[in-house]
């Protein structure tokens, strides 16, 4: 049964009043078909076209109106949802509109390319800290379960090297004061568990490594490895995936702050040169989306805000300092600017970029050279 909707509703209030019952009337389906279409770029990242939304959208709304309560109730929605019930509203048309307007048309997306493979689809997800990365591979998840895939996701932090394969590398460079960096993973390894992944052939259980974040006192460890049956869509993600080494003269110059002193340049040039023994694992990749701040410093914000909500929950944190070190950290092995600015506007080794804004919201979606 239809309702009555105004001229003037927004696509937020289309998909609230949806869930709520009222299924969107004639004038109201013009107006999501209208949004589609609109800005070009991202209805051309998911392949919509004036001659196919109406088929493309009657999909999707049977799929939205089936998987809704289902999203919403994932633990980290639920959490928030009960942690800010006055933002109750605010927070439910946000998650409305991520769900319509990024993450059914891309697990559809995915789905479909996987089809074109006839075997398991390795998706790769960049994404720096705060960008939604793990949130968004557990969310394509359930909506292409609910499709018929079955999906694994990995994480570049599963290839660690173990905590005594790390330590020795420490004590050789001790400037790897942080796992993370190139040449802190066994990129053998990660070869090896995705080429069993993608074959066609693959049909018994393999065994996937993971990684344990607390071992150590936080320092982590590999885990036993676990069994996994058959997955038609790998989706692997991680901080550096898919970032490729960039000219050694880019460091010769001027670079961007926290790479400020000589030896900050010698670290950025070691791991740039780190990155080329994780070619032979990125090619292993069908697919790369690239997460990426609106402004990647961003991220430091976004770190400080998680060890704010976990220390308020009585758990141990960082300090503002030692979050600053920490991020700066990284910035200095593979600053944001020199290694995935030029990687976004590059169409042969990124198929999609996602940008996010400052409140983890969606922003511009669209294919590289299209931007």
């Amino acid at each position: 049964m239809t309702h009555p909707i105004s001229p003037s509703s927004s696509l937020g209030e289309i998909l609230n009043q949806w869930i709520a019952g009222k299924s969107p009337n004639s004038q109201a389906w013009q107006q999501l078909v209208a949004a589609e279409l609109t800005p070009p770029e991202r209805a051309k990242a998911f392949g919509i076209t004036p001659d196919n939304v109406a088929e493309k959208l009657q999909a999707r709304s049977r799929l939205f109106e089936s998987i809704y309560s289902d999203i919403i109730t994932l633990p980290f929605f639920a959490d928030k949802i009960q942690d800010n019930p006055r933002n109750l509203e605010s927070f439910q048309t946000t998650l409305l509109l991520s769900l319509w307007r990024l993450w059914l048309p891309l697990a559809t997306h995915l789905a479909n390319y996987r089809e074109q493979l006839n075997r398991p689809l390795i998706q790769g997800i960049l994404g720096g800290q705060g960008t939604g990365k793990t949130t968004l591979a557990i969310v394509l998840k359930l909506i292409l379960a609910q499709l018929g895939y079955r999906t694994l996701s990995l994480s570049l932090d599963d290839l660690y090297k173990t905590y005594q394969e790390r330590q020795r590398m420490q004590e050789h460079d001790p400037r790897l004061i942080w796992r993370g960096p190139p040449g802190t993973h066994d990129v053998d390894l990660g070869i090896q568990v995705l080429d069993e992944l993608r074959s066609p052939n693959f049909s018994d259980s393999i065994l996937v490594p993971r990684f344990d974040k607390s071992a150590w006192q936080g320092a982590g460890d590999r885990t036993d490895f676990e069994s996994v049956q058959k997955a038609d869509i790998v989706l692997f993600e991680g901080w550096f995936v898919g970032v490729r080494p960039v000219a050694a003269t880019v460091f010769s110059g001027a670079t961007p702050a926290p790479i400020e002193t000589e030896s900050d340049r010698t670290f950025a040039r070691d791991m740039n040169e780190r990155l080329k023994a994780y070619l032979l694992l990125w090619e292993r990749l069908d697919r790369l989306i690239v997460l990426y701040p609106i402004d990647y410093r961003l991220s430091l914000q976004w770190r400080r805000q998680a060890e704010a909500e976990m220390m308020a929950t009585g758990k141990s944190g960082m300090s503002d300092s030692q979050i600053n070190e920490f991020v700066k950290f990284f910035w200095k092995a593979l600053h944001p600017e020199l290694f995935i600015t030029p990687l976004m506007h590059n169409p042969d080794w990124v198929d999609l970029v996602i940008e996010i804004n400052s409140d983890h919201t969606p922003a511009r979606v669209y294919q590289p050279g299209d931007d």
